[in-house]
């Protein structure tokens, strides 16, 4: 420690001196992101440019979502670049749960509600089976809402009760019966909770990690194993069994029916020859 005696000029740059030869400063915040370090399931190639749209902090984390850039430009190809990109959204056309956003590289993830006001158009970000965020297209009503995962249930400041969901917010005095790991359906107008599902055997859940994503079935049993992880095993609805860990199962439904609309597959990984013959129309004999 380096106490300053000397209040001149000369003083404090003999100190400053003496602190740049001894001590490392911060690197501070990244601004930039390589294309090659980009999540694979954002789908870059690599010979486009050297660089990926960093997406800014919000609600979900860098490597699980999806920048409004990816949604305009790769996806629903409404830009040709991210200029044309940030010119919608600098218009205020789109709308991510109801809220405006104009920030071309907001990380919007999954169970998130994208609205596009001028062309009337509305999609739920969900997983597909190869682990790849899919546009799904909803009808108005079913705007209305979203599911949040339950991350964590207790008392704040002045023993106040809340919740904390998967995409940032922050729930107080929620239904005593709403405990970790169960689902949460919020109004995306008044941010308030209407109806929630319980993590239990025989409730309809869809895989958002590891080797299973994507997959939707409905949990078969749940292994506790002291000091690790629990272990949940899945059965979908083509009575394929499957298990992943606690942490990659979120709730989608009561019982077998979904409290959202689904993709086209359902959430059923086909094998590579049912993928093949789904493609060609040929029928594959051994």
């Amino acid at each position: 420690v380096i106490i300053l005696r000397n209040r001149s000029r000369e003083g404090l740059a003999c100190v400053i001196k003496v602190c740049r030869g001894n001590l490392k400063m911060a690197r501070g915040q990244k601004k930039h992101m390589k294309r090659l370090a980009a999540p694979k399931h954002w789908m870059l190639d690599k010979l486009t440019g050297i660089f990926a749209p960093r997406p800014s902090p919000g609600p979900h984390k860098l490597r699980e979502c999806l920048p409004l850039v990816i949604i305009l430009r790769n996806r629903l190809k409404y830009a040709l670049n991210g200029a044309e990109a940030n010119q919608i959204v600098k218009q205020r056309l789109l709308k991510v749960d109801g809220k405006v956003r104009t920030d071309v590289t907001f990380p919007s993830g999954f169970m998130d509600v994208i609205h596009i006001e001028r062309t009337n158009e509305t999609f739920r970000l969900l997983y597909d089976v190869k682990g790849r965020f899919k546009l799904h297209r909803i009808t108005t009503e079913e705007a209305k809402y979203k599911l949040c995962k339950v991350n964590r249930a207790q008392l704040g400041p002045n023993s106040v009760p809340y919740i904390a969901t998967h995409d940032g917010r922050y729930i107080r005095y929620p239904d005593p019966l709403i405990k970790v790991d169960d689902t949460v359906m919020i109004d995306i107008n008044t941010g308030k909770v209407i109806d929630f599902a319980k993590y239990d055997l025989g409730n309809l859940v869809m895989v958002t990690g590891g080797h299973n994503i994507g997959r939707v079935g409905t949990i078969v049993t749940r292994e506790k194993h002291p000091g690790s992880t629990e272990i949940v095993r899945i059965r979908d609805a083509n009575g394929h069994d499957f298990a992943t860990r606690k942490g990659n199962v979120f709730i989608i439904g009561k019982g077998t029916t979904p409290l959202i609309s689904l993709p086209k597959e359902k959430g059923i990984k086909k094998t590579i020859i049912e993928e093949f013959e789904a493609r060609s129309g040929k029928k594959i004999t051994a």
